[in-house]
């Protein structure tokens, strides 16, 4: 492989260029080299239609970044795997748990990275936070996750229906951030959702949880109006710690809140360097496990049909 990293973007929609492109344009351990989209490409940048013309293309590729829609991208990685390419996943990394794990399963006998990114865990306070409840008792914790699906996902009707998440696709990055925060393991007891009528996915969701024993409650809302809400609070036996922000505001009791630029995703591309730089692979499947229990528990309620 040569010294930087020739990479290729495959999905050039609203996450890639909020979000990729500029994470990339800053990053000088990587070269985009090509993408592959149905309908959209980047100025200078050669451009293909999918990923197969994509490998196809002549680029000398080191690797991939799979921002397209979980459902589907199976293939689009297993595709980039078997031509020997590192790949890195968008959350969540695919639609499936069975996927995901054959994915991690073919990266290591074929010798690649496959890098499943959480970019919430990327977030200012969230190691801070880590840190901080190491060796201290937790009595509880509250998330409360609402957003307004038509500000941030306009038109993508992709997003509820089969594989698509709905409510979790935002909500997965809360339960990104506690299944690294807190120091034991997160289980799931009940989950409610709410499905709009001809949909697939859930507009809302409630989930109880425990962790050690302690009660751990999360609110997702896909409707939100007007300000919108990504906190989680921790109850322990030295006050509450706050994550405000989607985990970018630090309250720890008694100090100023900490705050900080978000640099979540340029600090998952200086990851992902390292990781194909040590011929490593970095697969957590915790906060997708969670989700598919709540699929497998849960009680749906149909609610009226949603329009975007």
């Amino acid at each position: 492989m040569s010294e930087r990293i020739r990479l290729g973007l495959v999905g050039i929609g609203k996450i890639a260029r909020d979000q990729h492109l500029p994470a990339l344009a800053g990053e000088d351990r990587f070269d985009l080299v090509a993408t592959a989209s149905r309908h959209a490409s980047v100025d200078g940048v050669p451009s293909h239609k999918d990923v197969e013309s994509l490998i196809a293309g002549g680029h000398a590729l080191d690797a991939v970044s799979l921002c397209t829609p979980p459902e589907g991208r199976y293939d689009q990685a297993r595709l980039a795997i078997e031509a020997g390419l590192n790949v890195m996943l968008e959350k969540p990394p695919a639609a499936t748990l069975t996927e995901i794990f054959d994915l991690a399963e073919r990266a290591r006998a074929k010798g690649v990275t496959l890098f499943t990114t959480w970019h919430s865990r990327e977030a200012a306070g969230v190691e801070p936070a880590q840190q901080w409840l190491a060796g201290k008792n937790i009595s509880a914790v509250r998330i409360t996750w609402r957003e307004d699906i038509r500000r941030w996902h306009p038109g993508q009707e992709w997003i509820l229906a089969p594989g698509g998440f709905g409510v979790f696709d935002p909500g997965i990055n809360a339960l990104s951030i506690v299944t690294k925060i807190l120091p034991d393991a997160l289980l799931l007891d009940e989950a409610w959702m709410e499905v709009p009528e001809g949909r697939a996915s859930p507009l809302r969701a409630k989930l109880h949880m425990r962790c050690a024993g302690a009660p751990v409650t999360a609110d997702f809302d896909f409707l939100q109006t007007g300000p919108q809400t990504w906190d989680i609070e921790v109850d322990t036996d030295a006050g509450t710690l706050s994550l405000g922000m989607g985990g970018s505001v630090l309250q720890l009791p008694g100090e100023d809140a900490h705050k900080a630029p978000d640099r979540e995703y340029a600090r998952l591309y200086a990851r992902f360097a390292a990781l194909v730089a040590a011929k490593q692979s970095d697969v957590d499947v915790r906060p997708l496990q969670l989700v598919a229990d709540a699929f497998l528990v849960g009680e749906r309620a149909i609610g009226e049909p949603f329009a975007f």
